[in-house]
């Protein structure tokens, strides 16, 4: 039996800020049904990892493929679901909850009214992350942790193949952790591929399949699981943003020492 098939492919990718390179030469391979971590300090390039993997961040270099097809040819947008760092993601717009998640369905629809099957998996993502109770309450009366588990029902109601998460356990209380672990776990039990940036693993270590650990834009792949679950158990002893620092575990040859 082959390997399963890539779903994102990212090969020598190089990309810039401003005039900043972040992404310096990235390698980055994202097979079906692999849950993938990119850990690393701030500014180490991972959440422009991440959305030059949606095409939200040109390359100034290297190739990008989605499900086999170059970026530039892909077009099946609703195959992939995308949440987005919290903090970048806060409109400000007045919305009740439903009215945000329903905008997940949005690639599928192709701006057509819901019918009842849209309307349903709508429903099933509200529930999925514990938030059908709070459907038509206004996304501004919600907690840091509600609201991200709003960002992530809207990606769920889209039904994708690939699910992309920047950060999303960052200032979530532990609760809503869990919650979307349990989410994320459902997804990966039915066959959904996850690329996530986390600064540290929590609930979500024993869903990762592998990680990629960023420093100054390039990678070094981790390939023992189990020790990242160590660091999610003592964050204390070895904290996952501090990797590469001085006096922090070192990267050598795809293991952490």
């Amino acid at each position: 039996m082959g390997a399963p098939e890539s779903v994102i492919a990212l090969r020598g990718a190089t990309a810039s800020l401003g005039s900043r390179p972040v992404l310096r030469g990235v390698d980055l391979t994202v097979r079906h049904g692999e849950v993938v971590a990119l850990l690393g300090a701030n500014g180490s390039g991972k959440s422009t990892a991440v959305r030059a993997a949606i095409g939200q961040v040109p390359l100034t270099g290297g190739e990008l493929e989605l499900f086999g097809t170059p970026l530039r040819r892909f077009r099946d947008w609703r195959r992939v679901g995308y949440v987005p760092q919290r903090s970048t993601a806060a409109s400000g717009v007045p919305a009740t909850v439903r009215e945000v998640v329903s905008a997940g369905r949005l690639a599928r629809t192709r701006l057509r009214p819901l019918g009842r099957a849209d309307r349903a998996a709508v429903d099933r993502a509200l529930e999925l992350v514990g938030m059908a109770d709070r459907a038509r309450d206004s996304v501004n009366a919600l907690s840091g942790g509600q609201h991200q588990r709003v960002l992530i029902a809207r990606a769920l109601a889209g039904e994708p193949e690939l699910l992309i998460m920047d950060e999303p356990l960052a200032g979530v209380d532990l609760v809503s952790q869990r919650v979307l672990a349990d989410a994320l776990r459902e997804q990966v039990a039915g066959g959904v591929t996850v690329l996530l940036v986390l600064h540290e693993l929590g609930p979500l270590a024993p869903l990762i399949d592998h990680s990629v650990v960023l420093r100054d834009g390039r990678v070094e792949r981790v390939e023992r699981p189990e020790q990242l679950h160590d660091l999610a158990c003592h964050p204390q002893d070895t904290p996952t943003e501090a990797v590469g620092a001085p006096g922090a575990p070192q990267i050598e040859t795809g293991l952490l020492t």
